[in-house]
């Protein structure tokens, strides 16, 4: 026979327990300062959404990026700041010498003509430098501006730079056809090829058909890219 459980029997005594204390304690919940739409705290942020696919409400959206510029227009820009240096230096160059043959007054290993070489020489630096200011105006135009007037100044600009340097090569043979010693008209020539090397590849490159492209009238009212 089994035991009867003393549990089921109503007047089995039984201990009391410690008394009920209430819910556990939690911290304070902290305020609500998300953006809407983003995850509240501790949530990871679903596929899709900020900040991983957008931006919050409210913001601005980012500007879409403009046509980029085409490699030919920097590269022509670069090149004509580099004539630019080059031009500088030599006008440099070219009014030291004017000032010698002023200054020589008709002496000896001089000249004759010094006067008149040191007004021309000083007409030629004058040029020279005004044609600085156009290789940096045209290659800052171009860096900044898509329109034709960019293109065409920095066209004259290195255009003049071929002119200078035919006007050294005629200039220069003409020189030296009276000196004595070994003729130095291949060195000369060779420094005028280099003179006018770089103006001529940046006519090439604005005369490509990208360049052409980015400077059509039908682009001058688009934003200029990077």
């Amino acid at each position: 026979m089994s035991r009867p459980d003393p549990w089921s029997d109503p007047a089995t005594e039984t201990e009391h327990g410690a008394p009920y204390a209430g819910p556990p304690a939690t911290g304070p919940v902290p305020p609500w300062s998300a953006p809407y739409g983003a995850p509240a705290p501790g949530w990871p942020a679903p596929y899709g959404a900020f900040p991983y696919g957008g931006a919050p409400y409210g913001a601005p959206w980012p500007r879409p990026a403009g046509p980029r510029r085409p490699g030919q227009v920097i590269a022509a820009a670069v090149l004509a700041f580099v004539q630019a240096a080059v031009v500088a230096l030599a006008s440099a160059y070219v009014v030291l010498l004017a000032s010698l043959f002023t200054l020589s007054g008709g002496e000896a290993g001089f000249p004759a003509d010094g006067g008149a070489l040191a007004t021309e020489a000083t007409v030629v630096a004058f040029v020279q430098v005004a044609s600085v200011v156009a290789l940096v105006v045209g290659g800052i135009m171009a860096l900044n501006r898509r329109s034709r007037a960019a293109r065409q100044t920095l066209l004259a600009a290195l255009a003049l730079q071929i002119a200078l340097a035919v006007y050294w090569a005629v200039r220069l043979v003409a020189l030296v056809e009276g000196a004595v010693g070994p003729d130095p008209s291949a060195v000369m020539l060779f420094g005028v090829f280099c003179f006018a090397a770089a103006p001529a590849v940046g006519l090439g490159l604005l005369c490509s058909r990208a360049a052409r492209a980015w400077f059509a009238p039908a682009a001058e009212a688009a934003p200029p890219g990077r």
